[in-house]
């Protein structure tokens, strides 16, 4: 009788004794040993083939290139585009270098951010700008419309359905987007206990963000709306999301000002010799205020880096509406330059449409509601006119916004 062939690993030679298991093939055989190191050169191979494809589409860029990106659309707020520009950087490093393989014990969190200003000073167009920017996916979603689940209205994860669509359903792209969760100071705690009623459109809501902003597998009705067991879901990994909250927080500075204001019996330390900016209390903010606003502690928590910013003044109002890339009078240049005439706009014009959009405290949302008003009817009639030249006087945009709506505002 001829003596069977001993099995062995067809990779390291060692035979069934010398190995926990040996899987048998037709043509050959793999030991448990090579298959676990061929696992390791699999994960580093596709590693490095990801990291690849993501340098190429992701435009990363050094904290100070991405403020001077942002200093040519939106005027002043220096302190929120460093801060803004950092952990920005700082999460987008992090992607590019994180691996499953761990070289050390040292694993980067991301920085979730929070903005907190008046209405009108930039909030949005901050994220929106840093999107484009850095040519990721981003979406921008209202807390106020977010409900605890099971009640009406829409649940949490229907933030990450419109991150979905704007990254065309692309789950990999999604997953290192931007998303920009607009009013997030509605959602606040309505009252300091909260086991006294149901608080479905506040706490409730609190808590259902705390799974996304941690980072974890959430499953996604593609196109939003309610969940039903039917429907086909889309899992999507949160950890690599970046979040950026705003929201204007009415009635914070009083917050902050007593907060401020309080002195410890006796002598006065030298922090509380320091003047205080009463015009501006934004810039004190901490995260205690932000949990004593109405925001749970641990939201607070999974969102590190608060920014804040600084209202508008006069001087930041007139050089939005002339100096951006995107500014409002470039646009209407532009628009009157399409149709073959040369629009001319007075100075004393453009201090009397910052002058009303600071009455109306409108911020700079308001000024193009002020343009519009002065301009509508100009537009109207000027594809008709043979004149070459529109000008724009004080007294013709003292009449227009006289008659328009914005009179009646006023009143």
């Amino acid at each position: 009788m001829a003596k069977q062939k001993e099995e062995h690993c067809s990779f390291c030679m060692r035979n069934r004794i010398q190995v926990n298991l040996l899987i048998t093939g037709q043509e050959g055989n793999i030991c448990d040993f090579c298959v676990e190191e061929a696992s390791k050169i699999i994960q580093t191979e596709l590693h490095h083939k990801k990291r690849g494809s993501l340098e190429k589409e992701l435009k990363l860029l050094r904290p100070s290139e991405i403020k001077k990106h942002l200093d040519q659309y939106i005027i002043g707020q220096d302190e929120a585009k460093k801060t803004i520009a950092v952990a920005v950087y700082n999460h987008y490093k992090r992607l590019l270098h994180n691996t499953s393989i761990k070289e050390d014990d040292v694993e980067i969190e991301k920085s979730n951010i929070i903005l907190v200003g008046e209405t009108g000073t930039g909030k949005t167009l901050l994220a929106r700008t840093i999107a484009r920017i850095l040519n990721v996916p981003f979406c921008i979603a209202d807390a106020t419309v977010l409900t605890e689940a099971g009640y009406v209205g829409e649940d949490v994860e229907s933030v990450l359905s419109r991150l979905l669509q704007a990254a065309d359903f692309d789950v990999q792209a999604a997953e290192r987007g931007i998303v920009f969760i607009d009013e997030i100071d509605k959602i606040a705690r309505k009252g300091d206990n909260p086991s006294i009623t149901r608080d479905v459109s506040g706490e409730g809501v609190q808590q259902g963000l705390l799974k996304l902003l941690e980072g974890s597998t959430i499953s996604v009705p593609p196109y939003g709306g309610r969940k039903h067991p039917e429907q086909k879901m889309i899992n999507v990994n949160t950890q690599n999301i970046l979040f950026i909250c705003g929201g204007a927080f009415e009635g914070i500075e009083r917050i902050i000002s007593e907060r401020m204001n309080k002195q410890t019996i006796g002598f006065k330390t030298p922090a509380s010799k320091q003047k205080i900016n009463k015009e501006n209390l934004l810039q004190y903010i901490v995260p205690q205020d932000l949990k004593n606003f109405g925001l749970i502690p641990e939201l607070v928590g999974r969102l590190p880096v608060v920014t804040h910013l600084n209202p508008l003044d006069a001087q930041a109002l007139k050089r939005i509406l002339t100096e951006p890339k995107n500014a409002i009078m470039k646009q209407y240049h532009k628009l009157f330059k399409l149709d073959g005439k040369e629009l001319i706009i007075e100075e004393d014009v453009l201090d009397f449409i910052v002058e009303k959009a600071i009455e109306y405290k409108l911020g700079a949302r308001g000024l193009r509601s002020i343009c519009e008003a002065i301009m509508n009817d100009l537009m109207f009639e000027s594809p008709e006119t043979d004149s070459k030249e529109i000008r724009v006087t004080l007294s013709y945009a003292k009449d227009k916004l006289e008659k328009s709506k914005f009179s009646n505002k006023a009143a």
